[in-house]
């Protein structure tokens, strides 16, 4: 589990190109990625308007990171504003990265009805659930059921995911209360504490450790 500490993210981060270089290249060896593949693009989204889904979530008004493949290089875009919030800007990162891992490296082609939703699994997977799971991007679907059914379906990990995911993580190893527990925001935390009684309790999943 990759956690939002200096023993993991050593360097300081003072907002200069360079600063956020050497972040993105550490989130590339987490993500087991070589950074010599990855180039980076910094943007800024130009409107400060601010929208508010049907329950009173804030909705993103532009992306918060992109990924793209240009002349056999990675490239990722990352905006700006997001240095306000490390934990997040370092979530966006891995996403961003999720997508070279499984379009880049040919498992998805990137139109699979639940493609963000895999992405965000994937770093989830890579040990950066704390930091996605802590700032979920409340972001609904262009298509907005689950094949088959009358559930509506996110574009991204919602909360309860991310804390079902982690508590996935935790009864893997048999830890109900795992060390990790306390970096764990105020939201996530009794939602993960949920899951992991649950899992605890029954054993009830189709994932087996």
């Amino acid at each position: 589990m990759i956690l939002p500490t200096n023993d993991f993210f050593p360097d300081p981060m003072d907002g200069t190109e360079a600063s956020v270089r050497n972040l993105l290249d550490q989130v590339c060896r987490y993500m087991d990625v070589d950074p010599d593949r990855v180039e980076l693009e910094l943007f800024t989204n130009p409107t400060e308007l601010w929208l508010v889904n049907d329950d009173g979530k804030y909705l993103p008004t532009g992306a918060a990171g992109l990924y793209e493949e240009q002349n056999g290089k990675t490239v990722i875009h990352i905006e700006t504003s997001g240095m306000l919030n490390l934990s997040s800007f370092v979530g966006t990162m891995a996403h961003e990265l999720a997508h070279l891992r499984l379009m880049g490296e040919g498992r998805v082609h990137g139109d699979e009805y639940d493609n963000e939703l895999l992405t965000d699994l994937t770093a989830v997977f890579h040990g950066f659930g704390i930091f996605l799971g802590n700032s979920p991007r409340n972001s609904d679907s262009l298509n907005s059921q689950w094949p088959g059914t009358d559930l509506r379906r996110p574009e991204y990990m919602t909360l309860p995911m991310f804390a079902y995911a982690l508590a996935h993580t935790a009864w893997f190893r048999g830890q109900r209360k795992p060390d990790w527990l306390p970096f764990l925001s105020f939201d996530l935390k009794p939602c993960f504490r949920q899951g992991i009684r649950y899992l605890m309790e029954t054993g009830n999943s189709t994932f087996r450790p």
